[in-house]
């Protein structure tokens, strides 16, 4: 028998807020959910604001604390002005979440300078400057989690992983680097690798004919993955669950990865 409130204790978000990009959709949007209903104060930022609507109104028809901010991410300036809109919904995150990416693939050989800056300014520009934003008061306010959406494609080149593959691979050494800045203060920093889940970023692959199949049967639960299946790593390193786990990459992929 669970004792009385001991999972609420250990879990719960109640009087944090959190920051999560790409949250309209796919992964993002199944994590700010997560977060919002286990307490949290969640402010979704995304570019579409028929998406960030929809997003926010799901979460506040249930009761939740959620906002929006549309953004443009691939700028240095976007980054910086969302960061600054996002505070004056709830205050100071206390849980960075990085979800937002693009996925862009040429073959290497056609891959311009255009593509690579395009796949660097979000997938790694972005988390960086919204971890210098928020990482040090984090540290000075003794507590904060940061959280990083990475890929299969920062450990092994499959798929056309070109640039997309470098930042995410780049991504998970930014969040070590952050670890060992910032977790002796309170701040854990981790990263959350996906296997294979449909989403509107990996459309193309959709397509392809057979490719989810060949995938699904590349992991050991033989299927591929659904957004809702990182709810609850998400919220375990959101919590105080998580206050000893930093700098890791925390595989949810079916197997896939060891298969």
């Amino acid at each position: 028998m669970i004792k009385d409130g001991y999972l609420a204790d250990l879990f719960s978000l109640d009087g944090r807020v959190a920051l999560v990009t790409g949250g309209s959709s796919g992964i993002g949007r199944a994590i700010a959910g997560a977060l919002a209903r286990a307490g949290a104060g969640v402010v979704v930022v995304a570019r579409r604001e028929a998406e960030l609507a929809d997003t926010v109104a799901e979460l506040t028809d249930a009761g939740c604390r959620a906002a929006w901010v549309s953004a443009d991410l691939g700028t240095r300036d976007g980054v910086r002005a969302a960061a600054e809109e996002a505070v004056t919904r709830f205050g100071e995150p206390d849980i960075l979440v990085n979800s937002a990416g693009v996925n862009l693939r040429p073959p290497l050989g056609e891959l311009g300078e255009d593509v690579w800056d395009t796949t660097m300014a979000v997938n790694l520009d972005a988390p960086f400057l919204l971890g210098q934003r928020f990482g040090p008061g984090m540290a000075e306010r003794g507590h904060g989690r940061i959280i990083h959406i990475t890929s299969q494609q920062a450990h092994r080149a499959f798929v056309q992983s070109g640039a997309y593959g470098v930042s995410k691979g780049a991504l998970e050494s930014l969040a070590r680097s952050q670890a060992e800045a910032w977790s002796p203060y309170g701040v854990t920093c981790n990263t959350l690798v996906p296997g294979m889940v449909p989403t509107p970023l990996n459309a193309r692959l959709q397509a392809q004919p057979g490719k989810l199949a060949e995938l699904a049967a590349r992991t050991m639960t033989g299927r591929n993955g659904l957004p809702e299946d990182f709810a609850g790593a998400a919220v375990f390193l959101a919590s105080r669950a998580s206050a000893y786990v930093t700098g890791q990459s925390i595989f949810v992929d079916g197997g896939l990865s060891v298969h």
